[in-house]
């Protein structure tokens, strides 16, 4: 994989921006994408991709995607916290373009954490 500049990571960037603006009180999940050094040397870009295409495939326009820095366990990375209205936030890691491709079907989809793939329940939430 190549890798992006600044100017063509900005053109993502505001490509996608109106699809992922939400209202304040429309946001029904907020995904939290780890991407410090780190995550990015793991393959987070892959699957931050991965997940923003499965996101408008699905049509929804009620998910939050923000990125953030390293978590702390850069042997665990990439990794992403999934916050769901009224549950606590699951911390996900070791993930591919595969495995974020199944927790946004069980866990954003249906609401069900996909328990083999988190490492963490709880911690920080914007609910």
């Amino acid at each position: 994989m190549t890798k992006l500049t600044i100017a063509e990571l900005q053109t993502i960037r505001d490509q996608n921006k109106a699809t992922f603006t939400l209202r304040k009180g429309e946001c029904k999940a907020k995904v939290t994408v780890h991407m410090g050094t780190c995550g990015i040397a793991a393959g987070a870009r892959n699957v931050m991709t991965a997940l923003m295409n499965e996101i408008a495939l699905a049509g929804r326009e009620d998910i939050l995607v923000k990125t953030t820095g390293c978590g702390g366990l850069c042997s665990r990375e990439p990794m992403a916290v999934i916050e769901l209205e009224g549950q606590p936030p699951v911390i996900y890691g070791d993930l591919n373009e595969e495995k974020i491709k199944e927790i946004f079907r069980e866990h954003i989809l249906s609401g069900n954490p996909a328990g083999k793939y988190a490492i963490a329940l709880g911690g920080e939430t914007i609910f």
